[in-house]
């Protein structure tokens, strides 16, 4: 059961990286809008933002790279957070989005945190079982 759960929480990582690295090349205004005013280079930012995200999405299925992607994502969803709370605390810029919706994105970027790390982590290892006699 373990390892199927780990498999959805890898496939629900690849897909929401795949579809938001591609979003940021066919929706970049909205995503250089996002940028907070102090991010230097809103463009390119978003743009090597969106690589990374890619990059990330595939990289995460290739065993030997899944744990260094896993960090790799983390880091970077780490970094795109002042863009959600830029959202979050400025809603009258981004009218089309509900302030609710805006609250929520700052959980679920807990939870997406969560689900990166434990699903690219490698398994454990099995301890050595050992016997007194």
């Amino acid at each position: 059961m373990k390892k199927i759960l780990k498999y959805a929480g890898l496939v629900l990582v690849s897909v929401f990286f795949a579809i938001g690295g591609q979003a940021h090349f066919t929706s970049t205004e909205f995503f250089v809008s996002i940028v907070p005013p102090y991010v230097p280079f809103p463009l390119a930012t978003v743009y090597v933002t969106g690589v990374i995200e890619l990059i990330g999405a595939v990289a995460i299925w290739v065993p030997a790279w899944r744990s260094w992607a896993g960090i790799g994502l983390f880091a970077l969803t780490v970094c795109v957070t002042p863009a959600n709370i830029y959202m979050w605390m400025n809603p009258q810029l981004f009218p089309e989005i509900g302030p609710a919706f805006l609250g929520w994105r700052l959980v679920a970027q807990v939870v997406l945190l969560a689900i990166i790390w434990w699903s690219t982590r490698p398994e454990s290892a099995p301890a050595l079982a050992t016997s007194v006699k």
